[in-house]
């Protein structure tokens, strides 16, 4: 596998974890709930259980499928788990606006989505 570039580091705790470019964790072992929480607040987000319901499901669609899922993936996993009223584009745009995919990602610790720019 190509090393991927550091770009920084977030310090959490004791810990310095490598960031790249774009701000995703280069090993995705680094990941812990602190570690979301610090990534989060650099971007002036609060996590709130609704956050930490669909970080959930995406790391969960990680551990099964290797992949980050992109938009429409990411509804369908989101509504399968937590049912269709949460399964939907507004409710994870308003959670994680901007890029939902991409954002819940970086928070999960997971790699960029494919198909997302």
């Amino acid at each position: 596998m190509a090393s991927t570039e550091v770009a920084r580091y977030l310090n959490v705790g004791d810990r310095r974890i490598a960031l790249d470019p774009e701000g995703y964790l280069v090993e995705l072992s680094d990941w812990t709930p602190a570690v979301a929480e610090a990534l989060a607040a650099e971007e002036g987000r609060e996590l709130g259980e609704e956050h930490w319901e669909v970080i959930e499901v995406i790391r969960d669609f990680y551990a099964r499928y290797q992949a980050s899922p992109a938009m429409r993936p990411l509804v369908k996993a989101v509504g399968l788990a937590l049912g269709p009223e949460k399964g939907r584009s507004l409710h994870l745009m308003r959670l994680f606006p901007d890029s939902p995919a991409k954002v819940t990602a970086r928070l999960a610790g997971l790699p960029k989505p494919a198909n997302c720019l």
